[in-house]
């Protein structure tokens, strides 16, 4: 009688009982899949294009010019003594990363529906390849703003920068970690409700004014609505005390918002990442049954 030689499995794939679980070790052992995602993402955004990346520089610069005609021109709100293009840019390239990893990011389980249903690979990786790669679009667009400051610096019209500036690697994290949050949490839901999706990116347009990205802090600050001072109940967007902190820092623009809301965004960030986790652990087990 033939024995039956035992088969040892290298890898065993199982679902999870436990929600909140997030396996960085998997995470790192696709990091190569990673890899090619983001590189994919960079490479598809444009491809077939004329001007292929240069849209990275003329989105912004062409966005600019019209909060300069409209809100700097028409609506004539200050900007706290600020440069128009550099008061605009500085807020417009934060806001842009953040908006378009939200975007991306809450079409997730939609948009590769095909590839999930095909083969497994930690599904978080598709999530966290689209934040990767806007950093690149990010880091294009900061040149920008950066050669803009050289510009106005040279004519000695250029604001000078402060020690805030040296929290701007953890802004850049909790805008990532807030759009990821926000961004898994929507996808999660779109899987069953498709009509989300519309919501959410009128949602996103309404955000973007509720955020002091064309107007300081300060035009608004010491007005009291519901007896709290507005300033304070815009703070309670999760996204301001980021805008602001990095305005202040490289600008010097109106006043640092305080390491109570600074701190406030970053419990909020932790807080919405794991609901968002939470969630998309538990939509991920049976969404290509919905999808």
């Amino acid at each position: 009688m033939a024995q039956t030689k035992e088969e040892d499995w290298s890898i065993v794939i199982k679902p999870r009982n436990d929600l909140f679980e997030v396996n960085l070790k998997e995470i790192w052992e696709y990091r190569d899949l990673l890899t090619l995602f983001v590189k994919r993402t960079i490479t598809v955004a444009y491809k077939q294009t004329i001007l292929g990346p240069l849209w990275w520089l003329i989105q912004p610069a062409i966005t600019v010019i019209m909060y300069m005609v409209v809100f700097g021109g028409i609506a004539r709100i200050p900007t706290d003594g600020i440069p128009q293009p550099l008061f605009y840019l500085g807020g417009v390239c934060l806001w842009q990363y953040f908006s378009s990893c939200l975007s991306s990011t809450a079409n997730t389980f939609v948009a590769h529906s095909g590839i999930f249903g095909k083969v497994y690979f930690p599904r978080l990786i598709m999530p966290l390849a689209t934040v990767i790669s806007n950093l690149v679009r990010f880091g294009i667009q900061l040149g920008l703003f950066i050669a803009v400051y050289i510009y106005f610096a040279i004519k000695g019209l250029a604001p000078s920068p402060n020690w805030y500036l040296l929290l701007f690697p953890l802004l850049v994290v909790m805008m990532a970690g807030l759009a990821l949050g926000f961004g898994i949490i929507v996808s999660s839901m779109t899987t069953k409700y498709r009509d989300l999706q519309i919501l959410f990116s009128f949602i996103v347009s309404l955000w973007m004014y509720a955020t002091p990205i064309v107007y300081p802090l300060s035009t608004v600050a010491g007005k009291q609505r519901w007896g709290y001072d507005v300033a304070d109940l815009m703070c309670l967007n999760p996204v301001t005390p980021i805008i602001e902190t990095f305005k202040h820092g490289a600008l010097g623009a109106g006043e640092f918002v305080g390491w109570g809301w600074l701190a406030y965004s970053f419990v909020f960030m932790v807080i919405i990442l794991a609901i968002g986790i939470l969630i998309f652990n538990r939509v991920q087990k049976s969404f290509m049954d919905t999808v």
